[in-house]
């Protein structure tokens, strides 16, 4: 079982139990779920549980809070992971290692238990299946203590003030019961990475679950209770959806690479924007490919967009996707081919604000290829193979597009023309008029992947990639 803890650090693949979707939570836009928790329960013993994926670093991130922040579960500003039951004398414990896969989902789970004698068995910490046991900060409750969870004041997932942003899946609150990590998920045999598992304990008092599966309705409880908790979303509206979960996640915006100053990425690390005087700049997903055939939209910000593939290896030092060594790029001004740097002669397509740009790169034979608003430039066919008809071939420009290179699909641009916009099938803050997937049912796009292409998820990589 050591081997297996060491390698559970991502929760992307599912052995029986799928988790269909999560919410996706933006701080700009104070998105918050407010449960009005009418009536107390037990304030000693109780247990929460649930999945997260990150899209910001260092900055307070708060999943949990009640009675006005008293009693919290927050990502501080070293992205250090701390659970507090009261606000003052405090009453807290804080992580020593920090949280800053932006790729993974992490699952937490919180077990109090003040009655215990023994003070450190009072409040324990699940991340991804292992006890966090190695503390920055203890500050233990005394026995019997009863904290602001479960107190009848308002509780929220995603504080207002300290919005979480990310992704959100599989939320528990379990009133009266002490859990552990194991009642909610486990290790998968083959891989050693913990998954979900489905819950099969019960619920009574004040407990809720959220499963965010119907999105007319994204605070509809699935425990089956009438308790007094009442749940009211702010700002959280059906496009807030998400396909990207624990058992299929999807690529996004990638935080870690060198973005460049004054350049975000909000709304599930989909947009790329400017939050000052930034020029050019590009963005990288948090999935690269070496091999499989894969589609990616971005609703550009204008003409001065670039949407492209380029090797790994060479993206530290990235202005615009073309401009560096083994890097295509596609630009919105005039339809014009960027190939390491220099303009090629191409019979490409001019875009513009708010059209859909499609990329779809065939790594088996050696070709992109770029649509604009679902017609494939340059008489493009993404589906003729190694002919590679209209496409784009890899082995063009100054460097060696190696098969065994990885790649990624993302996008530059002037970034004080607006936001540019990435799809890569999880989440997207454009609702599809007439939503399209993949062959294997992944993904929501405008455009139908060609025949063979597919969205750039975990389950589809363990099949294709």
């Amino acid at each position: 079982m050591e081997t297996l803890q060491r390698t559970a650090n991502r929760g992307s693949i599912s052995t029986g139990y799928d988790i269909e979707n999560s919410l996706k939570f933006e701080p700009d836009n104070s998105e918050t779920i407010q449960d009005a928790h009418n009536i107390a329960g037990n304030k000693r013993e109780l247990t929460i549980s649930f999945w997260c994926k990150i899209t910001e670093l260092g900055t307070q991130r708060m999943p949990l809070t009640a009675g006005a922040r008293q009693a919290r579960i927050w990502f501080d500003t070293n992205d250090q992971l701390t659970l507090q039951l009261q606000d003052a004398p405090g009453y807290l414990v804080k992580t020593n290692r920090v949280f800053r896969d932006t790729s993974a989902w992490y699952h937490i789970v919180v077990a109090i238990d003040t009655t215990q004698a023994t003070d450190s068995n009072r409040i324990k910490l699940w991340v991804n299946g292992v006890q966090e046991t190695s503390w920055a900060t203890t500050q233990w409750p005394p026995q019997n203590f009863e904290g602001f969870f479960n107190v009848n004041q308002s509780h929220h997932v995603s504080d207002p003030g300290y919005y979480f942003a990310g992704y959100i899946a599989d939320f528990f609150f379990i009133d009266d019961q002490v859990l552990q990590a194991t009642d909610f998920g486990e290790y998968d045999e083959d891989s050693g990475i913990w998954i979900p598992k489905e819950y099969d304990g019960t619920f009574s008092g004040q407990s809720f679950y959220l499963k965010f599966d119907n999105a007319s309705d994204l605070d509809e409880r699935s425990d089956g209770l009438s308790n007094g908790v009442s749940m009211s979303l702010y700002n959280i509206t059906a496009a807030d959806q998400a396909t990207d979960t624990p058992t299929n996640n999807f690529a996004t915006g990638n935080p870690l690479v060198p973005l460049k100053a004054n350049t975000i990425l909000t709304e599930g690390a989909t947009n790329f924007k400017n939050v000052g005087s930034a020029g050019w700049a590009s963005f990288a997903p948090s999935i690269a490919v070496q091999s499989g055939k894969w589609y990616v939209e971005f609703t550009a910000a204008g003409a001065t967009t670039f949407c492209g593939v380029g090797n790994v290896n060479n993206f530290l030092n990235s202005i615009y996707y073309g401009n560096w060594n083994t890097s295509i790029g596609f630009y919105g001004i005039s339809g014009l081919l960027f190939i390491d740097g220099a303009t090629s002669t191409w019979s490409g397509l001019a875009y513009g604000s708010g059209d859909i740009v499609g990329i779809a790169l065939d790594k088996d034979n050696g070709y992109v290829y770029m649509s604009k608003n679902g017609t494939w430039a340059n008489s493009g066919d993404p589906t003729s193979g190694a002919s590679g008809t209209g496409g784009v071939a890899l082995t063009q420009g100054n460097s060696d597009y190696s098969a065994s290179d990885y790649f990624y699909i993302g996008g530059s641009h002037n970034i004080n023309s607006g936001i540019l916009q990435a799809n890569y099938g999880g989440y997207t803050t454009d609702t599809p008029a007439s939503p399209e997937t993949d062959a294997n049912g992944y993904g929501t796009f405008e455009y139908a992947p060609p025949s063979g292409y597919y969205a750039l998820c975990t389950k589809n990589l363990a099949e294709y990639g």
